[in-house]
């Protein structure tokens, strides 16, 4: 029997390697393991959480432009099937689901969960519209009728009260799957340590992921090589340190669950190229001062820009929705 799952996937802007890569990697093998995968596309809850102002033609235009970016990750339509919140929100059904699970929960519960649109746990001036977010994210996965739903660990709460709704209401248990959240480029150490879960190490991590919201910070799907690099040159990666090290944690993430093998490589008056098997060897390398932080960055850089060499030329040959979002966001 076919097995259906879906990704949340918000739409916030330009798209950067944590979704593009940790996110677009798990689908892959989602459907290699013979799932019918489905990439829900946001837009009700972008606009709930503010994205452009709440613009939805801006966010339309973000969602077409996300199609591009996953097509350029392999993610044809003849593999993915897209489907649009405002499809599902136009279902008299779906907002009867929304009303049962929200008859679940209470509004303390609601308020728990709005970490899922990034929001600080402490926030208290959030408009009435947050609190069906939770339960639009829940009402979702039983609308479209799934059996697996991916999301980013940051989004667990809302599949929690999924899983808890449906049980209540008779709906079933769907199972969730957690990919990890890609730190930004500043670290751990660059979180302004707000409060966003219970568990104070898992808040450190979701403070420090990733964001558009944080340019300087990203990595986007499109980056030239060169701005890759600049970028990489300023990441925080302090020498034998690999704890909160946003460079050591896209070799665990990234590099070696893509390469069977890893080479550094390295002028040979610093010793010539380094071969490492698994992250494991590389993590106790740098712990052991064999590797320099200028040498882990370069490569990375250089690794980076070979697998992300294919949506650059797919978009060298698409440029119009790169140059709507550029235009959008320029404004």
């Amino acid at each position: 029997m076919l097995r259906k799952a879906a990704l949340l996937a918000q739409l916030p802007g330009m798209m950067h390697i944590g979704t593009g890569l940790v996110c677009g990697t798990k689908i892959k093998d989602m459907i290699q393991a013979g799932f019918h995968f489905i990439i829900f596309l946001a837009d009700w809850h972008s606009m709930i959480n503010n994205k452009f102002g709440g613009d939805m033609e801006k966010i339309e235009t973000a969602g077409e432009y996300f199609k591009h970016c996953f097509t350029a990750l392999g993610l044809t339509e003849n593999k993915v099937e897209y489907v649009w919140a405002s499809e599902l929100a136009s279902k008299p059904n779906y907002w009867e689901r929304v009303i049962r699970i929200a008859k679940t929960i209470t509004a303390q519960r609601a308020m728990r969960a709005l970490p899922i649109m990034g929001r600080d746990m402490k926030t208290q001036d959030v408009e009435a519209a947050s609190l069906f977010y939770p339960c639009m994210q829940a009402a979702d996965i039983f609308e479209m009728n799934l059996d697996l739903a991916c999301a980013g660990i940051d989004q667990r709460k809302a599949h929690v009260l999924a899983r808890e709704a449906g049980e209540k209401l008779k709906w079933g248990k769907p199972v969730a799957l957690h990919t990890p959240m890609l730190m930004g480029l500043a670290g751990i150490q660059g979180s302004d340590k707000g409060s966003y879960d219970e568990d104070p190490k898992l808040s450190s991590v979701i403070e420090a992921k990733m964001s558009k919201s944080k340019p300087e910070n990203t990595i986007l799907l499109h980056d030239t090589p060169e701005l890759i690099e600049e970028k990489l040159r300023r990441a925080y990666c302090p020498p034998k340190i690999v704890e909160g090290n946003p460079v050591i944690e896209y070799y665990r993430l990234l590099a070696f669950p893509a390469n069977k093998t890893v080479v550094l490589k390295r002028d040979q008056k610093y010793g010539g190229d380094l071969k490492f098997s698994n992250f494991n060897e590389l993590e106790e390398a740098y712990k052991a001062e064999k590797i320099h932080p200028q040498d882990l960055k370069a490569n990375m850089a250089r690794i980076l820009a070979d697998m992300l060499r294919g949506v650059r030329d797919y978009f060298d040959k698409h440029p119009e929705p790169l140059e709507q979002m550029q235009r959008i966001e320029a404004r």
